[in-house]
């Protein structure tokens, strides 16, 4: 395997890993957000860290690092926290209060930093706002990240698909996302998982970065609202038993 980079909006790299070990083929992102104080979302397996780590260094050093992200406990998300952590010592986890609470001052080595719903941290030269969604796709913890100087939406799991589709598509998102949701079913299902989507919606990004397939660049508001629209029949056919 390797992971190539690929610099999707001014400043921001996608590092992607692609793997046959899953039907279809699929693909692991992380974002690395270059500010005065650079940001990592999604930090990967343990396994990947030494190509992940090269990736980065490719773009610049990696203990320039100073913050690191990423949607909710998960192993190809946060499984090489640590791993991280002892690379990068003057970088800090930052996640949802309730990702810190419940997870993440047990988990990392470092104290991490507990970011409220809305709150924006300034990089210097980019600002991410932090937004609470939990349960969505799924996760108690679960939230997301808007880089707000290039509307970038650091999307975690949402519009998950198999295949390599490139880095960049503006492509059709929403059906094969349906598709690997068929696949996988590995969305929680509530009153709130379309209503939460809805409002990403009215972000209006420029872009979604996707964890699992290509930065999207088409229409974000009518694929973000289409997807809830997807989960909106879903909940309803399980209601309905």
């Amino acid at each position: 395997m390797e992971t190539n980079v690929t610099e999707i909006a001014d400043g921001i790299y996608r590092l992607s890993t692609f793997t046959d070990q899953i039907p279809g083929g699929f693909v692991f992102n992380q974002y690395l957000v270059d500010a005065e104080q650079p940001l990592l979302w999604h930090l990967g397996h343990r396994g990947l860290f030494p190509l992940v780590c090269e990736a980065v260094a490719a773009v610049l050093p990696v203990e320039r690092l100073r913050w690191l992200s990423f949607a909710h406990v998960e192993a190809d998300e946060s499984g090489a926290m640590n791993q991280w952590l002892a690379a990068a010592t003057e970088a800090n986890v930052v996640h949802g209060m309730t990702g810190v609470m419940v997870s993440l001052n047990d988990l990392a080595d470092r104290a991490p930093r507990a970011a409220a719903d809305g709150e924006v941290i300034d990089l210097g030269g980019k600002r991410v706002r932090w937004i609470d969604t939990p349960h969505v796709p799924h996760g108690w913890e679960s939230g997301l990240m808007y880089e707000e100087t290039t509307g970038t939406l650091l999307c975690g799991d949402l519009f998950t698909r198999t295949g390599d589709a490139g880095a960049i598509s503006d492509a059709d998102p929403v059906g094969p996302a349906a598709a690997a949701e068929d696949m996988f079913k590995g969305t929680s299902l509530t009153g709130a998982t379309a209503p939460t989507i809805r409002r990403l919606a009215e972000l209006r990004p420029e872009r979604l970065a996707l964890m699992h397939g290509p930065v999207f660049t088409g229409d974000t508001v009518a694929a973000l609202n289409a997807l809830a629209d997807d989960y909106d029949v879903r909940l309803q056919k399980q209601l309905a038993g």
